[in-house]
This record gives structure tokens, C-alpha cells and sequence, in this order.
């Protein structure tokens, strides 16, 4: 996909309307909303899932998907603005994070991408939305990836920071150079078992760095840290980030049940589903160029880089932006 095509988007009478929508959201500054209303729980597939809900039950759907170390708090100023735009908001955490368990003690702790994608499907059949919107960063732009690939009739859009980050195992083992290796310093770090048990016993501080890290120009206070990080005493978090790291190094097993979804994606599948792809000026964690992946959307496709010093979170730093991406390609 051109950079020209890319306009498609803005081109048609579809998209004029959405912009006139977005027009008419508020603005925000970061930091402005504390709290979801009280948190949901509902059985999906092999999870007891924990979401925040916000906007009308019969608006069109919108999962916003989180990443690591963050949660749900990350979209804390955005699900307002779209639930006033009419939108039903669904901010899930992710298997290991938050008030998310395992319904059953013996099912594996497993942190391999595919798994995380299932469980979203499974969350919108318990849920019973057919389609929705997908929008996330990090692990939860990775998640509306595959399911837009996979699944594209459970997506109607995609809003996806940092682009196309379908990978695989045997993509996984293709060394980098030194400078972009010393950027996944912590992969390899949890890829020892010392890794592990640092993780384990320092798990805030070691979230802390790499949110300095990741959002240099951030200036996130303590409040706001702690808030997100609470989500990381979840009995299953060290086990899940340990296993999706180590995974992808090839350093750990997935499960079967998953060996098909794996096969489609190592083939690096196209996208079509309407996409909308955003990074930030000021991303201090590992990410594509767009020129990079811009091929790999085939339906309507846009890039946005968005200024003003906007690191890796970019919902939580620059929640209006995102918000706004959301519904000019909902609305597409």
C-alpha cells in the first residue's frame, strides 16, 4: 500500500463523515479521568475475563486492547470520548493482568501471541458482539492484528500504534543489528532464569523503567503509575510475560491447540479490514518504520504520526488523537 493510497481514506464520502465526527469530540488533557465505573467479569472460553465497560450497550463496539507493562488505565481518557461519540466501549485486561484468571489451575500459562487473540474472540462471543472495531498498542496492537488477519469478520476497523506486528517464531531467530538487539535488552534478560525471578521480586520497578524508557518525554506521575501497576500482582502475570517472551525466542513451547493459528501467521498474512496505523514522535521502545509495513494493508489504510514528544503509549499520552483515529475509520 502507497502512501497515496493510503488517502483512499480521506477520499470518500464515508470518511468525510467520520471526520465531522471526530471534529466533534472534546478535547482532553492526559490525565484528566482517574477511574473506569466499577469493573465487569464474565467466563470466555478459558478466562474469567475483567473489562471496563463505558458508553451504550446497543452502540457499535469498540475493543481497546492494552500492552505490557501497562493495562487498562492506558485508555482511562479515551473510552469517554468514545462512549459520548455513541460508542459501547470494551476495555479488557489481557490473561495475566488485572482481575483477568484462569478458570482452571491446570490449563497452561501460556503468553504466545495467538492465544491472546483467541481469548478476545472468545470475550466478544460471551459478550455476544459480532463485530467490532479493535484498536490497541504494543501486545494489544499485536492481538487486533492477528484477529484482523484470521478473523476479519469480527473486525469491522483497526486502529493498530506501531503498525503490522504479526510475527512468528522462525521470524524470531533472525538476528538483528546491535543496536536494534540492545532496544529487546529485556528479552533476553527474562530468556534466563534470573530474568525470571528479577521480574518477579522487582516487577513494578522493572515496569517503571521501561515506561521512562519507552515514553521518554512523558511525565507520568506516581499516581498514575501506580494505578496501572496494581494490574501486575495478578497471580499469572510473571508466568504470562515470562512465556511470551521466551516464545518468541523460540525458548519455550506453544500449545497445540494454537499450531494452526501459528502456521497462518508465520506466513506474515495481508490485512484487509480498514486500518488506521499511529506512532508516536517520541516512541523510545522497539517499532517499525511505517515505510516498513504500509504494504501489509491492503484494505483502507492511513498512517499517523502524532507530535509533541508521544512515546509508546500513545493512548494514554495522546488519548484525543487516539480517540479520534478510532472513529474516523469506524466510521470509514
Amino acid at each position: 500500500m502507497s502512501a497515496a493510497a493510503g488517502m483512499v481514506l480521506t477520499g470518500s464520502a464515508g470518511a468525510q463523515t467520520a471526520k465531522s465526527k471526530s471534529a466533534s469530540l472534546p478535547a482532553i488533557k492526559p490525565g484528566s479521568n482517574t477511574s473506569f465505573a466499577a469493573l465487569k467479569q464474565i467466563d470466555a472460553g478459558v478466562l474469567n475475563v475483567g473489562y471496563a465497560e463505558a458508553g451504550p450497550a446497543n452502540g457499535p463496539a469498540v475493543l481497546l486492547l492494552h500492552g505490557w507493562p501497562y493495562d487498562i488505565y492506558s485508555f482511562v481518557d479515551v473510552a469517554p470520548l468514545l462512549a459520548q461519540a455513541g460508542y459501547r466501549v470494551i476495555i479488557p485486561y489481557l490473561r495475566g493482568y488485572g482481575t483477568t484468571r484462569f478458570l482452571a489451575a491446570e490449563t497452561v500459562r501460556n503468553g504466545e501471541p495467538a492465544a491472546l487473540a483467541v481469548d478476545i474472540i472468545a470475550l466478544m462471543d460471551a459478550l455476544k458482539i459480532e463485530k467490532a472495531t479493535v484498536a490497541g498498542y504494543d501486545w494489544g496492537a499485536r492481538t487486533a492484528n492477528i484477529m484482523a488477519a484470521l478473523w476479519p469478520e469480527r473486525c469491522k476497523a483497526m486502529v493498530s500504534v506501531s503498525g503490522y506486528l504479526i510475527g512468528s517464531q522462525e521470524a524470531g531467530k533472525m538476528p538483528l543489528p546491535p543496536t536494534a538487539e540492545l532496544q529487546w535488552w529485556y528479552q533476553f534478560y527474562f530468556a534466563t532464569e534470573r530474568g525470571r525471578q528479577g521480574y518477579e521480586k522487582n516487577r513494578h520497578d522493572f515496569a517503571k523503567l521501561i515506561w521512562k524508557l519507552a515514553s521518554p518525554k512523558w511525565d507520568f506521575g506516581d499516581a498514575t503509575f501506580d494505578r496501572s501497576a496494581a494490574a501486575f500482582d495478578n497471580p499469572d502475570h510473571v508466568a504470562i510475560v515470562i512465556h511470551n517472551y521466551r516464545w518468541r525466542l523460540g525458548l519455550a513451547e506453544g500449545e497445540a491447540k494454537y499450531a494452526d493459528v501459528e502456521k497462518k501467521l508465520a506466513t506474515a498474512p495481508v490485512i484487509s479490514v480498514p486500518t488506521i496505523t499511529m506512532e508516536g514522535d517520541a516512541n523510545g521502545a522497539p517499532h517499525p518504520e511505517p515505510a516498513a509495513y504500509a504494504k501489509k494493508f491492503a484494505g483502507r489504510y492511513e498512517h499517523r504520526t502524532i507530535n509533541g514528544g508521544i512515546g509508546h503509549n500513545l493512548p494514554q499520552e495522546a488519548p484525543h488523537a487516539f480517540a479520534e483515529a478510532v472513529v474516523d475509520i469506524a466510521e470509514s
